[in-house]
Order: structure tokens, then C-alpha cells, then sequence
């Protein structure tokens, strides 16, 4: 075969690839169009062959910046080859998506003649790939935008800088009822119908509705034109989803509580913006549901120092930043101007005072010496020490430091016989075995059962029996006194009362407030008639609790005293013991040492 057959068999070979090739193939001449194009570009493009011949190639793409000047380096020779993704135009008018391979062609001496571009369609697994990264950013029950969208969409709206931002998150309340009570299909459609007003309502407007997990949404607000904005959209938000939902042939009313948040994009981030409207959220569920609560830092500040003291208090406790101090408890009838009910000794009006009455025993209070927040009372504490379960390691401790005080005052002052009382809270006879623990410790500090007495409030005692009942029987066997805190503010179960082994009742300080010294100054606001009625009415309330106390075989001891006349009216009402800054704060052991040093 001579030189001119072999290049006519060459060219036939590559003619029947070229026509018969599966993927699309064009040859392209140095101005860019199209002299040569096999069928099955043709047919990819729904065009004939002769329809692409001389076609310039801009009516068949958009060529980016960035691709052209590649794809010139290409025709000076400087490349050999290029790939590049691009969307073809179909005759129809749709997008063709397709990988594209474009060789360059040189002539005998090497320089650039044609291009040969080889065309593969890839539309199929684009939108395939389409498909899967829209199913990933989009919640698939509701089809709203799922949390990886909404944040992708919120770091945008960040890079906005001069811009103010706002997010109304939310959730409805008592959602798991619903599934509960009407099934997982029902909440279901209850999460439907809730997007669909959503987005209906306020996509339209730009904002951003998405599905955040659970039963929980939020409205973006990425160009917000201030608070006023977001607390109106807020407001409609509740309206909006608290109308009645006509589901699987069921009405259902559902309500949604919304956290609201909105400042200027300089100073925050996406985190703390989601966090805040977050703990927002939060503040309107405890408010009551069914409503919106606006961002308040201080409140949020006062919620982070909770946790600090959450997470700090069982390795404070280790560390020794607790300590015990001790209110007096002084007898009212005890004193060197107690006078007996016969007595005939004219009443001369005068007041008790500190120095009428006799110190008979003490409360314990614990107090944290915060290395940050300085001397902390119990209310700043307990309640968290509650919810954490810390109460009970704290309360053990508590109890045994003021056993160990008491044991030591007793030993240097075995006359005063002064008993202490220390509360306890209600997790404790749940989380702890409280029975054991008192025993080991009044074993192990050698204190008498029959000075130590436990306060609990209403709410601990006043219950259904059980544990807690069984344990205070068990208590009151071993000797000890159990007194009921701030009685009269709690259930108040008269009739359960009786049933309890309680020794002692400790009246809340709220009744004596009609008490009060400068009665000219209160009747001058309130109306002196008004002011008489109360301070009467007071009177009345704590002299039946009194003889009804009393009736019952108890004792009763009133809180918060804090003047001469307010403990002459309790010892004229009968009440037994007393306590409150009348008679003394809470104080260091040692201070209690010096009331019990006999003067000279």
C-alpha cells in the first residue's frame, strides 16, 4: 500500500469514528466556528448536521471569561488539551449540561490549524446530582429549607456588613401531646400545614422560612428594617398558627411560642444570633406559651451565670467555697418581760425587744463564697441545686457541718440546750436515702436527735403518700423535730396536716407585713381605712394559725421579724419563736458563741 492509500484508509477509519462516535463531536476552525459536527452532537443539541456547519459556537454556549482565555491559550499552541463543564443550548431552549474535551489539531510543521472538541452529555447525572444536593438542604416532609440551608443562607446574609438582621425562631407547644394523643401521621400533617403558612405568608416578602429539626421553624429576616419589624412579624406568627388545622378529618389547635432577636450584623455572628433567639424562645415557653418574648441581654447574662453556678457548684463544693452561718431563733415567751396570762402587772405597751428574748436555738443557712461573684445567698443557689441534683451531696454537707457546730456548742454550753435546724429539699428524700444519712451523721457528730430539727416547705410534705411521708415518720422516731417552712403560702391541707408528724410550723413572712411600724406613713398611700382592715386582717390570719397550731400540739414560729412592735403583736398573738433581723442575721459559728457567753 503506497503513502496516498494509507492516508485515504486513515481518514476513512477516523471519518466512520467521527460519524459513528457516541458521544457528540465537532471540528472547529480558528475563528470559532463549526466546520465539521458528527450526529450525535447534532441530536444532543435537537438540530441536524448542516444546521451546526458554519455555526459559530457562541450560538451554542455562553463562554466565561475564564474559559476563553484558556481556551486562546489553546489556539496559540500554548495548550494541548482542555475540559471544561458547560451548558450547551438546546433548539428547544433548555439546558443541556455537558463535559467537554477540546484537543488541539497542528498542521505538519506544528502550529495550530483546528480544534477538535468531543462533547459527552452529562444533563441526566447533573440533574441527578441536582436532585441529591436539594434533598440534602431541604427538609423532606415539609420540602421547606432544612438547617444546613438556613445556615448557609444566614452566613450570607452576614457578609452584608452594613446591614441589621432579625430571626423569629419557634416551635409549638405541646406538640408531643399531639403525637401522643392522635398519632405520629397527624403531627405529621400538623408540621405541613404549619410550613405551608409559613412560607405562604412570608417567603413572598424575602424572608427565609425554614425547618430547623423537630417541631421547630424559623423566619430569617436578612435585611431587617428594625425591632418594630421583627415583633410585628412575631405577633403574626402566633395569630397565624394558632388558628384551628383541619387534619386527617380531625380539628386541631395548636399554638407556637416564638424567641425574637434583632440587632445590626457588626458585633454578632450566626451562632450567637441562633443561640440567643434560642434561649428567647425558651423565656416565652416559661411565660406562658402562645406568645413571643424579645431578646434581652441582662436576661441572658442572668441565665449564664446560672449555668456558671450550675456547672461550678459539686467542684466548689469540693474547694470549700460553702460555709454555714446561723439566724437566731428566739423564744417569745422566754425572756425577763414574759408575764403570765393571769398575771395582774399593768401592760405598759413595751415592745419586745432583742434583749426580751432568750436565744433557743439556730437555722442554718449556707452561703458560697464565689471567687467571682463574692457571697452568695441561698436564693441565688438552691433552686439551681435542685434542678441538678447538687442538693443532695450540698444538703448532706450542710447538715453535717451543722451538727458538728451544734455538738460543739452544746459541749461548751451544756445548759443552752440549743437545738438547729437545717432545711431540706424534696429531691433529697428522693435522690438520697435521707433516714440513713441523718442517723450516720447524728452518729458520727455525737449530736442529739432531739435539738436537731428539719424544715421542708409545704410542697415537700403536703403530697400524696410515699417516700417522703415514710421518711419523716422515720425521722420523727429517731427524735428529731420536723417543722413545715413558710406555712400558709403552699397547699395549706389542713385536714392533711394532722396526719403528718410535724412538730413545728414556721409562718411566712408576708404575714406580717400588716405589722409594719410608721403606720402613718402606709395609711398616707393606701387610706388609713384600708391600711386598718389589712393590719387587721394580718392580725386575724396568724392568730387562727396560731391557735389552730396549737390545737394540733405544734409550735409556731414566725419568720422575717423585723421590728420591737411585730414581735410584741406575735407574742400577744401566742406565736411560741421567732426569728428575722430584729433579733439578729445569720452570722459566723463564732458569733453564735458570744450570744451564748453568759454577760458580765
Amino acid at each position: 500500500m503506497d503513502l496516498a492509500e494509507a492516508l485515504h484508509a486513515s481518514e476513512t477509519r477516523f471519518r466512520a469514528a467521527f460519524t459513528d462516535a457516541g458521544i457528540g463531536m465537532a471540528l472547529v476552525d480558528p475563528h470559532d466556528r463549526i466546520i465539521e459536527a458528527n450526529p450525535a452532537l447534532a441530536e444532543m443539541l435537537g438540530r441536524s448536521v448542516p444546521d451546526l456547519i458554519r455555526l459559530h459556537i457562541h450560538e451554542l454556549l455562553d463562554v466565561e471569561e475564564e474559559a476563553r482565555r484558556v481556551y486562546l491559550e489553546l489556539l496559540r499552541g500554548d495548550r494541548d488539551r482542555i475540559r471544561l463543564e458547560k451548558r450547551l443550548k438546546h433548539r428547544s431552549g433548555h439546558a443541556v449540561w455537558t463535559n467537554v474535551t477540546i484537543s488541539l489539531i497542528r498542521d505538519a510543521d506544528g502550529r495550530p490549524q483546528y480544534t477538535l472538541a468531543m462533547v459527552e452529555d452529562v444533563s441526566e447525572a447533573r440533574r441527578l446530582g441536582d436532585r441529591l444536593h436539594y434533598q440534602a438542604v431541604h427538609d423532606p416532609l415539609t420540602m421547606l429549607p432544612n438547617r444546613s440551608l438556613f445556615f448557609d443562607r444566614l452566613a450570607g446574609a452576614f457578609a452584608e456588613a452594613d446591614q441589621r438582621i432579625g430571626l423569629c425562631y419557634l416551635d409549638l407547644d405541646g406538640f408531643a401531646a399531639i403525637n401522643d394523643t392522635l398519632g405520629h401521621h397527624v403531627g405529621d400533617d400538623l408540621l405541613v400545614a404549619v410550613a405551608e403558612r409559613l412560607e405562604q405568608r412570608f417567603a413572598a416578602r424575602g424572608h427565609l422560612v425554614a425547618r430547623m429539626g423537630g417541631d421547630e421553624f424559623a423566619v430569617l429576616v436578612p435585611r431587617s428594617a428594625g425591632p418594630e419589624e421583627l415583633t410585628a412579624l412575631a405577633a403574626e406568627v402566633v395569630a397565624l398558627l394558632s388558628a384551628p388545622y383541619d387534619l386527617a378529618g380531625q380539628r386541631v389547635v395548636a399554638t407556637a411560642s416564638v424567641g425574637v432577636v434583632e440587632r445590626p450584623v457588626p458585633g454578632t455572628t450566626p451562632t450567637d444570633l441562633v443561640r440567643d433567639a434560642d434561649a428567647t424562645l425558651s423565656w416565652a415557653k416559661s411565660d406562658g406559651r402562645a406568645r413571643w418574648a424579645f431578646y434581652d441581654p441582662e436576661r441572658i447574662a442572668s441565665q449564664t451565670t446560672r449555668q456558671l453556678l450550675a456547672t461550678t457548684m459539686l467542684p466548689a463544693l469540693e474547694r470549700g467555697e460553702f460555709v454555714v452561718e446561723y439566724q437566731p431563733l428566739v423564744s417569745l415567751h422566754g425572756g425577763p418581760d414574759d408575764r403570765a396570762p393571769d398575771d395582774d402587772r399593768p401592760d405598759d405597751g413595751a415592745p419586745v425587744g432583742p434583749e426580751d428574748a432568750a436565744l433557743c436555738g439556730v437555722e442554718a443557712l449556707v452561703r458560697w463564697q464565689h471567687p467571682e461573684f463574692g457571697k452568695l445567698s441561698p436564693d441565688r443557689f438552691i433552686g439551681i441545686a435542685e434542678e441538678t441534683g447538687a442538693i443532695v451531696p450540698l444538703g448532706r454537707w450542710v447538715l453535717e457541718t451543722a451538727c458538728t457546730e451544734g455538738r460543739a456548742w452544746l459541749e461548751r454550753f451544756p445548759e443552752s440546750e440549743l437545738f438547729v435546724s437545717v432545711n431540706l429539699a424534696a429531691r433529697q428524700f428522693w435522690d438520697s436515702d435521707v433516714v440513713a444519712d441523718v442517723a450516720e451523721i447524728l452518729g458520727s457528730t455525737r449530736f442529739p436527735a432531739r435539738l436537731l430539727q428539719l424544715e421542708l416547705t409545704e410542697s415537700a410534705v403536703m403530697g400524696p403518700a410515699g417516700r417522703p411521708l415514710e421518711a419523716l415518720h422515720a425521722l420523727a422516731a429517731m427524735g428529731v423535730r420536723i417543722a413545715i417552712d413558710d406555712f400558709g403560702t403552699g397547699y395549706s391541707n389542713l385536714a392533711y396536716l394532722s396526719r403528718l408528724p410535724v412538730h413545728v410550723l414556721k409562718l411566712d413572712g408576708s404575714f406580717l407585713e400588716g405589722f409594719q411600724e410608721g403606720a402613718e406613713a402606709v395609711a398616707a398611700v393606701a387610706g388609713p381605712g384600708r391600711y386598718a382592715r389589712r393590719q387587721a386582717a394580718d392580725e386575724q390570719i396568724v392568730l387562727a394559725l396560731v391557735q389552730l397550731a396549737h390545737a394540733l400540739g405544734l409550735t409556731v414560729t414566725a419568720e422575717g421579724v423585723e421590728s420591737a412592735l411585730q414581735a410584741d403583736r406575735l407574742r400577744a398573738a401566742g406565736c411560741d419563736t421567732a426569728q428575722g433581723w430584729h433579733f439578729g442575721r445569720a452570722m459566723p459559728a463564732e458569733a453564735i458563741v458570744e450570744l451564748l457567753t453568759p454577760r458580765q
